[in-house]
């Protein structure tokens, strides 16, 4: 919920197979593809990759994540 995160942190996040957690890896400010995916990153938008335990990358915005 914060655009505040920074690498390392531990954050969860709601997913198809119902909460998920991971660390945030990175903030990204630029458009990005991700998996196959377009990811519509802006420095007035920005997104976080985050990698799961199992070593699962995806993008998602300040929004949706929740620091642990």
């Amino acid at each position: 919920m914060s655009k505040n995160l920074k690498p390392g942190d531990t954050v969860s996040w709601k997913s198809s197979g119902g909460e998920a957690q991971g660390e945030v890896v990175k903030k990204i400010t630029t458009a990005t593809q991700i998996k196959g995916h377009k990811v519509a990153a802006s420095k007035d938008n920005p997104e976080f990759i985050v990698e799961t335990n199992e070593g699962k990358r995806a993008a998602h915005k300040p929004s949706a994540l929740r620091k642990r």
